[in-house]
C-alpha cells in the first residue's frame, strides 16, 4: 500500500510501519519525550529550557534456513518520507545478519492500551510552578546565610507506543523528574550536595534540602585526615543504591550459569537459594510500586544479556531479586530461561531494598560510637566480574562520628567494594526511602532503599578529590 501518513501521531505512524512491513515479524517503538529544565549558580537561575523529540525504532525478523534473524534500526524525528526507508533498512538488516541467538516467537495475545490512540502527554515548564518560587526562596536564605547553590533541576516525559505483527498495542507514559543541589563556601573549601528523584516536583522541598547542605556545611568547618583503612561506615541511600544497581545490571542468568559472575555457582549453576544476608533484606521490583511506577511491559530497543527484542510487549509483574537476604531470581529473558532452567524474569524499571528497619539516618548517626558517615558515591567502575569487586571514589562530605555526633569532615577516599559483600556484612538496615542515586542518575533514577551500617568498609586509599 501506498497509503501517506496523514498526520504525525505516533500511533498512526505504528499502524503505517507495521503495514509496510514485509518482514516475517515486525515490532515498531515509537518514543514521544518532551522535557523541562532548571539551571542556576551562584544562588540565581541561569538557564531554562524545554525540548521535544521523537524515536523511532523498528525491529525486524526474517525467518530462514538457518534460523530466524533479526534487524533493528532507530532514528529521531522520523517524516512521512523518511518511514518507508526505515522500515527497509531494518529489513535489509536482518537479512543481512545470522540467526539471531535469542530467536523466539514474538509476544502474541494482541492486548491493546485503552489509551493507544490518545496524543502523547507533555511535560512543560509549569511543572516548577511551585518549585521555581521555593528556590528563589532558598537562594536568598542561602545568600545571607554565606552559602552559594548550583544545580539543576530536569523534568522529563515519555510517551511510548508500541506495536507488532502479532497484533499488540501498548502504550506506557513515564515522567522522570531529577533534582541535584550543590552548597559551596564562598571560598569553594566546602561542598555538599543532595539530590531527589521525583515524578512531578510536588514532593520536593528546595527549604529543607538547604537546611540539610547548610548543617553539612557547618560540620566541614573541622577538618580531620584520616589514613585508608576499613572504618564502620553509614552509606546513605543513594549509595546504596548506586551499588545495588550496579548489582542489578550484573544479575543476568545467562553469565551466572555459564560461570562468569558473583552469582555463579563453583563447579556450575547459579547461586539462586544461596543466603548473601543474615539480615531480612528484600531486593525487588515492581512495576507498580507507588511513587516509582516504571513500564508494566518489556520495552527492548536492542538484545543484550539482559533483554531480548523479541520479548517486548511482555507483560511484567512484582519480583524478589534478594528474598529475605536469599537470592531468589536473575534477570532472565525468555532465550536465557530456557538456556538456564530458570524462571522468566525480565528487568523492570525500578529497584526497592526493604531491610524491615524503621531507624532514619540521623538516628543511626545517633547511634554511632566511631564511624564514617558518607554523602554519595561517583565514578565506580567494576575491577573483577567474579566478585563483582567495585572502585570509585567518596565526594561531596565524609564526615566522622564519635559518640553519636559529627564532629567534623575528613578527607575523600578510593573506596574497594563488592555488594554482594556489602550485603553480607551489613549489621543494620534503616528506613526505606525513595533516593536518587549520584552516578546512575541518568539511566536509572527510580530507587528506594535504607542506610546501611557496614562495620568494615574497605576504604583503600586517600583521594585528593573534593
Amino acid at each position: 500500500m501506498s497509503r501517506a501518513i496523514r498526520s504525525s501521531k505516533p500511533h498512526e505512524i505504528v499502524e503505517r510501519a507495521l503495514e509496510l512491513s514485509t518482514a516475517d515479524g515486525c515490532v515498531v517503538i515509537a518514543d514521544e519525550q518532551s522535557s523541562a529544565n532548571l539551571r542556576w549558580a551562584g544562588n540565581a537561575l541561569t538557564t531554562n529550557g524545554v525540548t521535544r523529540g521523537r524515536t523511532l525504532t523498528v525491529i525486524a525478523s526474517v525467518d530462514g534456513a538457518r534460523g530466524t534473524a533479526s534487524g533493528v534500526v532507530s532514528r529521531a524525528a522520523v517524516t512521512a518520507d523518511e518511514l518507508e526507508p526505515l522500515v527497509r533498512a531494518a529489513e535489509a538488516a536482518a537479512r543481512g545478519a545470522g540467526p539471531a541467538e535469542d530467536a523466539t516467537e514474538l509476544v502474541g495475545g494482541g492486548q491493546v492500551s485503552g489509551d493507544f490512540t490518545q496524543p502523547p502527554l507533555e511535560t512543560t515548564s509549569a511543572v516548577f510552578a511551585d518549585f521555581a518560587p521555593a528556590l528563589g526562596e532558598s537562594f536568598a536564605r542561602a545568600r545571607s546565610g554565606g552559602r552559594e547553590l548550583y544545580g539543576f533541576a530536569s523534568h522529563e516525559l515519555t510517551s511510548t507506543y508500541l506495536g507488532t505483527s502479532t497484533g499488540l498495542r501498548l502504550r506506557h507514559d513515564q515522567p522522570n523528574g531529577t533534582l541535584e543541589l550543590n552548597a559551596k563556601s564562598p571560598d569553594r573549601a566546602r561542598s555538599a550536595w543532595a539530590g531527589r528523584a521525583t515524578r512531578d516536583f510536588q514532593d520536593v522541598d528546595p527549604a529543607a534540602l538547604d537546611a540539610e547542605l547548610a548543617r553539612r556545611l557547618t560540620w566541614a568547618e573541622r577538618r580531620i585526615e584520616l589514613p585508608a583503612g576499613r572504618y564502620e561506615t553509614l552509606l546513605p541511600p543513594t549509595a546504596v543504591a548506586d551499588l545495588l544497581i550496579y548489582q542489578l545490571w550484573s544479575s543476568t542468568a545467562r553469565d551466572a550459569a555459564e560461570g562468569r559472575t558473583v552469582f555463579s555457582r563453583p563447579g556450575g549453576g547459579t547461586r539462586v537459594g544461596e543466603t548473601l544476608s543474615e539480615l531480612p533484606l528484600t531486593l525487588r521490583s515492581d512495576p507498580r510500586e507507588p511513587g516509582l511506577e516504571s513500564a508494566p511491559f518489556v520495552i527492548a530497543r536492542a538484545s543484550g544479556d539482559d533483554a531480548s527484542v523479541f520479548d517486548n510487549g511482555l507483560p511484567l509483574a512484582p519480583t524478589d531479586w534478594v528474598r529475605e537476604g536469599t537470592l531468589n531470581r536473575l534477570i532472565t529473558t525468555r532465550h536465557s530461561a530456557a538456556l538456564t532452567g530458570l524462571p522468566v524474569a525480565p528487568g523492570i524499571g525500578n529497584l526497592i531494598l526493604d531491610g524491615g528497619g524503621h531507624a532514619s539516618l540521623e538516628e543511626m548517626v545517633a547511634g554511632t560510637s566511631r564511624g564514617l558517615l558518607l554523602t554519595c558515591l561517583w565514578y565506580i567502575r567494576e575491577v573483577d566480574p567474579a566478585t563483582l569487586l567495585l572502585t570509585g571514589l567518596t565526594r561531596d562530605g565524609v564526615y566522622l562520628v564519635e559518640d553519636g555526633e559529627v564532629v567534623g569532615e575528613v578527607n575523600n577516599f578510593r573506596f574497594n567494594e563488592s555488594p554482594v559483600g556489602l550485603l553480607a556484612r551489613a549489621v543494620e538496615a534503616g528506613r526505606t526511602e525513595k533516593t536518587l542515586p549520584r552516578e546512575w542518575g541518568d539511566w536509572f533514577t527510580r530507587a528506594a532503599t535504607p542506610a546501611l551500617r557496614v562495620p568494615d568498609f574497605n576504604m583503600s586509599s586517600v583521594s585528593q578529590g573534593v
